[in-house]
């Protein structure tokens, strides 16, 4: 998923030493994941650091976790893992990601704003596709389900297609759900002003609301949306020194 805009060409060569490392490097796979730290990149960690700092303002907060936008699927399992290791009796709380899978269906008008070369390269019909990540991350969480406790109750949720369609069908299907964390990462306008106003009245006070390209320049879709939904002024809008993407705004604060 490599893109001009966001990546230097030092991140290509990064990259590919990574990759040979990985590969060369002694030990099982396993024993490798028993060492992550060796092989995975800084940025990846510090955006780990991020969720867990999330998850810990959500603690004591009723609700699923909400990932709008969710890809090969790293963070939507930070956050199960998460919930796992710091509440593993917690039963209620789910976590649902909500994506196409087939990348972005169509973008809008909003998303094509601002300077055209300062656009993502993936800002188009089919952007992000990932249409192998699906039934990876399905055989991810069955393989996740077998290492926590009461593993009879449902955790994870991943609802794939138009999220137009999906949301408000598990809305239809889940007419219970109260939403401690929503974290928007659909990249682009119309998905992200959609899941705004169906998501954020079912969030309680002290509840989370997390942007991933808010004031992005390749992305100005999710900040437009953004305004058109919230006054910027009534949201206290913060972020964490170590990651550059990732705000966030504390519901009622």
């Amino acid at each position: 998923m490599h893109d001009p805009v966001t990546q230097s060409q030092g991140d290509y060569g990064y990259r590919a030493a990574l990759e040979a490392y990985f590969s060369e490097s002694p030990g099982s796979n396993t024993e490798k994941l028993e060492n992550f730290a060796k092989y995975v990149p800084r940025q990846n960690l510090a955006r780990f650091l991020a969720r867990y700092e999330i998850f810990r303002l959500i603690h004591d907060v009723q609700g699923s976790i909400v990932e709008c936008g969710v890809l090969f699927g790293g963070g939507l399992m930070s956050f199960a893992n998460l919930s796992s290791i710091l509440e593993p009796y917690n039963f209620q709380r789910r976590i649902i990601g909500f994506d196409t899978f087939t990348g972005f269906p169509d973008v809008a008008p909003e998303d094509l704003q601002g300077r055209s070369e300062r656009k993502s390269a993936h800002l188009r019909p089919g952007g992000f596709a990932a249409p192998s990540a699906l039934e990876d991350l399905r055989r991810a969480i069955s393989i996740y389900d077998r290492n926590r406790f009461l593993n009879h109750f449902p955790k994870v949720d991943v609802v794939p297609g138009d999220f137009a369609e999906t949301s408000r069908q598990y809305l239809r299907d889940h007419p219970h759900l109260v939403v401690s964390c929503l974290y928007l990462d659909f990249d682009i306008y119309a998905p992200t002003k959609l899941a705004i106003e169906l998501f954020v009245p079912r969030i309680p006070k002290g509840g989370v609301i997390v942007f991933d390209e808010l004031n992005e320049e390749a992305f100005p879709g999710e900040t437009l949306a953004v305004m058109e939904q919230f006054k910027l002024a009534d949201l206290r809008v913060r972020r964490f020194p170590f990651e550059p993407r990732i705000s966030y705004a504390v519901v009622g604060s």
